[in-house]
């Protein structure tokens, strides 16, 4: 009798674990998406140090082989072209590597005027291809990929790639 209830007792500490590292998994993805929604809201405040804290300190962003200081002109110059401005963009994609320390998001984004109108964008954020599409018709698009590193707890980008959508896809 004491067989069955051991291999019972086995099954149910699986599926614990199981569940345990799928409810982690759903956690450190939402951590990801956390960061991103923050780089926005830096991104929006024109925060570049804020930016910047996001980052490991072997940082590269594509096209251009751009390392930390570099990153930071760029960003200034954009901002003072830019102005004031919002930052949009559905619920972005997040592929979780097994050593759970490592992680890649990608979303498409626009940046806009902060008094431009673009309806429905919130009701597509769990939808980006058709975000993606109903924004295609109104703005310039563009795509970053981010690969993100969990070096002390705290999730950072280690590299950004921004693409620019051509009309038919993203291209660098």
């Amino acid at each position: 009798m004491a067989k069955p209830v051991c291999a019972g007792l086995v099954v149910l500490l699986l599926i614990a674990v199981s569940v345990l590292e799928s409810c982690s998994s759903r956690d450190e993805e939402t951590a990801i998406r956390e960061l991103v929604k923050k780089g926005a809201t830096l991104g929006e405040g024109q925060d570049i140090k804020g930016l910047m804290n996001l980052t490991t300190e072997d940082f590269v962003a594509l096209p251009g082989d751009l390392r930390r200081q570099e990153t930071r002109g760029i960003l200034f110059m954009a901002f003072r072209h830019y102005q004031n401005f919002k930052i949009l963009y559905p619920r972005p994609s997040v592929e979780l590597k097994p050593d759970k320390l490592s992680a890649s998001a990608v979303f498409p984004f626009l940046i806009v005027k902060k008094e431009a109108a673009l309806p429905n964008l919130k009701e597509l954020y769990e939808d980006p291809q058709r975000w993606l599409e109903t924004v295609g018709e109104n703005a310039d698009l563009y795509r970053l990929k981010l690969e993100c590193l969990k070096p002390n707890g705290d999730w950072l980008v280690k590299q950004a790639r921004l693409e620019r959508f051509t009309g038919r896809s993203f291209t660098e």
